[in-house]
């Protein structure tokens, strides 16, 4: 018998990619099985936004660098002291702050440091998606 005593060229990958099927099909119905949970049935809400939807306050700043506070123009002093009132009312009280592209930063981080000196913990930046 002439045995080759050479290395081999190529690695058979067959059964390491059957484990990763199996393991890929194990996941997909584990998975699936946690997501379906246990079936309730959910009470009914009324059309009117509900006050966990309401309470979010949202800071815009506009092109010309006009403050909003909802829809309402207001300046500095007058956001600090609304938004006091509102986290007085509910210590978690989340703030989004819109801001147009073309104002000057200056504006947006002088709405970004009053809300720290309020201590509003739950501060989100609004962003439009980049479209390629």
């Amino acid at each position: 018998m002439d045995f080759d005593n050479s290395a081999y060229d190529d690695i058979n990958v067959t059964p390491m990619l059957d484990v990763a099927y199996v393991l890929l099909i194990i996941f997909i119905i584990m998975t699936t099985a946690s997501i379906q949970g246990i079936a309730v049935n959910l009470p009914q809400a009324s059309a009117q936004p509900s006050m966990a939807e309401s309470r979010t306050k949202a800071v815009s700043i506009s092109a010309d660098g006009q403050i909003y506070l909802e829809t309402y123009p207001v300046t500095l002093p007058q956001l600090e002291s609304l938004l006091a009132q509102y986290k007085a009312a509910d210590p978690d009280l989340p703030v989004v702050v819109k801001a147009d592209a073309s104002i000057q930063y200056q504006r947006v981080v002088d709405v970004l440091d009053l809300i720290g000196r309020l201590q509003i913990k739950q501060l989100g930046l609004v962003t439009q998606k980049l479209v390629k």
